[in-house]
């Protein structure tokens, strides 16, 4: 059974960059897709970055450039770098796996981590 954990959370100021990193335990992350969803307070879940099980990648339109998600082979995991951060970044971090493609659609993933909190000011 593959278990996802997050890490590299916590606080910034505007502008600065913030690393997480989701690694697995239990099977190899290649085998998976990956996506970084959040959700900012008060505001739905939504779909950050994902990196298919060819490191093909995908972003969410208000971080493209500004984030990187990148594979991680010595961690088991994967990498989200985080520049330049903005206060509407903030929220709850949360990678999600799957064996299949699904886009950033959040209810077809079945694994997840327990999500690790940005805040940016």
């Amino acid at each position: 059974h593959v278990q996802l954990v997050e890490s590299g959370g916590g606080s910034v100021q505007a502008g600065g960059p913030l690393t997480l990193t989701c690694t697995f335990s239990g099977d190899g992350h290649e085998r998976y897709v990956i996506v970084w969803f959040r959700q900012p307070p008060g505001k739905e879940r939504e779909g950050v970055a994902l990196m298919d099980r060819n490191t093909n990648t995908e972003y969410r339109g208000s971080v493209k450039g500004r984030f990187t998600i990148s594979d991680s082979a010595g961690l088991n995991g994967v990498v989200l770098q985080m520049n330049n951060l903005k206060p509407e970044d903030t929220a709850i971090y949360t990678c999600a796996a799957g064996p299949h493609y699904y886009g950033f659609g959040a209810e077809y993933y079945p694994n997840w981590g327990r999500g690790t909190q940005v805040t940016v000011s």
